[in-house]
């Protein structure tokens, strides 16, 4: 073997003792969660080091008791239409806004992308007063529809989609004019098909950062019977003290949906990362 093959094979074998590092060390605080949910509490609060697994047996209770405790079909639910309703909302505006932005021409264009550019610049939390308000007025408090009205917009959608239909050639415009094609025809049957990678990108930020809002759903959903998931954990926490292992539980029952959704779309969660070039 020449220097040159050795040099590859350590760099190789050094490439992958780091990537298993990095996977166990993102692996801790999963497993971690897990192993707490089946301890007691005072296991759970100890500050021995070596009380990493169960000493007194493995509670499987603790999922039954705050099954029961909790209605986590009601919170499965709201959490599902919650996350659906914003990628269909986010996919469908953003694909209209991407491609006027990046292929049609109209007074005020540069304008109005600038606004987009600007909104997400932006921290979020400055608009959830006028969005409150305007919830409020609309009478959605502990609604659906309360909880997706922020996201019936997205300007990182329209950016990602914009950039999308940029990348597309001009002849393929061209040649649907050719053929008879308006701009409603060569938008829905050429140009839109293919920029089905930025679409489920877009659907997978989307329904990520709807899994994992927090502030929203609290504020805008007061009753239970309308949360989110996220919202429905946080409502969990004492004043006065945590049952740590109760809590650990509705966490593990809480990821459930999203790993059973990513394992249905996982072709297409690789895809749409992959050829975006986004991370999550």
């Amino acid at each position: 073997m020449d220097s040159m093959s050795k040099r590859y094979a350590v760099n190789k074998f050094f490439t992958y003792i780091v990537l298993i590092v990095m996977a166990v060390i993102m692996l801790v605080p999963f497993v971690w969660m897990i192993l707490t949910a089946l301890k007691t509490n005072q296991e759970a609060i100890s500050v021995n080091p070596f009380y990493i697994l169960p000493h007194n047996g493995w509670h499987w209770s603790n999922f039954a008791t705050v099954w029961k405790s909790y209605n986590f079909i009601t919170l499965y639910k709201n959490t599902i239409l919650f996350i659906l309703f914003r990628v269909i909302c986010a996919c469908l505006t953003a694909t209209m806004a991407g491609y006027a932005f990046g292929r049609l021409e109209f007074p005020g264009k540069k304008l109005m992308f600038s606004l987009v550019l600007i909104q997400m610049m932006i921290p979020s939390q400055i608009f959830i007063i006028p969005q409150y308000l305007m919830v409020s007025k609309l009478h959605l408090l502990n609604t659906t529809a309360g909880l997706v009205f922020p996201g019936l917009v997205t300007a990182f959608g329209t950016y990602l989609l914009k950039t999308s239909y940029q990348g597309l050639p001009k002849d393929l415009e061209e040649a649907a004019a050719i053929d008879g094609c308006n701009i409603g025809q060569t938008f829905l049957f050429i140009m839109l098909p293919l920029t089905r990678s930025a679409m489920i990108s877009l659907g997978i930020f989307t329904a990520l950062f709807a899994f994992k809002d927090l502030m929203w759903p609290m504020i805008v959903c007061s009753s239970a019977e309308t949360t989110s998931l996220s919202a429905g954990l946080a409502k969990m926490q004492g004043q006065y003290g945590n049952d740590y292992p109760a809590m650990m539980a509705s966490a593990v029952l809480a990821i459930v949906p999203m790993i059973v959704i990513y394992i249905i779309f996982q072709k297409q969660f690789v895809e749409g990362i992959a050829t975006s070039g986004g991370k999550l």
